[in-house]
C-alpha cells in the first residue's frame, strides 16, 4: 500500500502566501493608488462618493482589483480604465521605494523552502505590478512560482483558483488537504477554505482583524507570517 505521507515526511508541502499585507508591507499604498485612479474618473478625494468607494475597497482587500472596479463603476470600459490607472499609480509608488518585506517574511519563506516545502506567492494585482513588487524587494528568485488572477483563468480571490493553480502547476502535493494558505484578508481565508486547504492561516499585519479572519474560515490567526513555519511544525507533530 502506498503511504499518503510524502518521502520528505512533511504533510504540508505546498504553502500559498498572499503578498501585500502578508509578506509585503506597503503602508496603505492600495488606498493611495485607488484614490489616484478614482480621481481620473472624476471622483474627487474627500467627496461622499469617494468615501463610499474607499469603504468598499477596504472591505474587499484581497480581491482581484479589476473585479473591484467592475463593481464600483459597472461599465467594463470604465472598470478597465480605472484598473490601468490603479496599476500605474501603485507601480509608481513601488518604484519610489514605498514597500518593504513584512519583518521575518523572507526568513519564513527561506525556512519553509529549506524544509522541503514549495512556496508560491499570489496577489490580486496584475502581473506587471506583481513583477514590480518582486523586483523592488529583490524577490525574483525567492520562490519557484508566483501567480496573479490572470494566471488562474482571470478569477482572483475569493475564488479558490489561484490556490488550485498552485496545486496543479507545482505538483508539490497530491491532496489539497496538504496545502497551507496564509493571508491578511477575509478573501484570502475564503479562497483557502474553498480550495480545500488543510491549514488556512490569517495574519494580523494587513487589512482585516482577527474577527473578520475567523468568520471567513481561518483555522488559525497569527501575529504575522513569521510565525507560520512554527505553526506548520506544530500541526505536523
Amino acid at each position: 500500500m502506498t503511504s499518503a505521507t510524502p518521502a520528505t515526511g512533511n504533510p504540508f508541502d505546498l504553502v500559498v502566501l498572499d503578498m501585500a499585507g502578508t509578506t509585503v508591507a506597503d503602508g496603505g499604498l492600495v488606498e493611495q493608488a485607488f484614490s489616484a485612479a478614482a480621481e481620473r474618473l472624476g471622483v474627487q478625494p474627500g467627496s461622499g462618493e469617494h468615501e463610499r468607494q474607499l469603504a468598499y475597497v477596504r472591505a474587499t482587500m484581497g480581491e482581484s482589483k479589476i473585479s473591484v472596479f467592475r463593481h464600483l463603476f459597472g461599465d467594463e470600459e470604465k472598470a478597465r480604465f480605472a484598473n490601468t490607472a490603479f496599476e500605474e499609480a501603485y507601480g509608481a509608488l513601488v518604484d519610489g521605494g514605498r514597500i518593504a518585506p513584512v519583518p521575518g517574511a523572507r526568513e519564513a519563506v527561506e525556512r519553509l523552502t529549506a524544509e522541503g516545502r514549495t512556496v508560491v506567492l499570489t496577489t490580486g494585482f496584475a502581473r506587471i505590478t506583481q513583477d514590480a513588487i518582486l523586483a523592488a524587494l529583490g524577490w525574483q528568485d525567492l520562490v519557484p512560482l508566483t501567480l496573479c488572477p490572470a494566471d488562474a483563468g482571470g478569477r482572483g480571490r475569493p475564488y479558490p483558483d489561484m490556490v488550485l493553480a498552485a496545486f496543479l502547476r507545482t505538483g508539490a502535493v497530491d491532496d489539497v488537504r496538504r496545502i497551507v494558505v496564509a493571508g491578511d484578508t477575509s478573501y484570502d481565508m475564503l479562497s483557502g477554505v474553498r480550495s480545500g486547504a488543510g491549514l488556512v492561516a490569517g495574519v494580523l499585519t494587513g487589512a482585516h482583524d482577527a474577527g473578520q479572519l475567523d468568520r471567513n474560515g481561518a483555522t488559525h490567526v497569527l501575529g504575522s507570517v513569521a510565525e507560520l513555519p512554527d505553526l506548520i511544525a506544530r500541526a505536523e507533530a
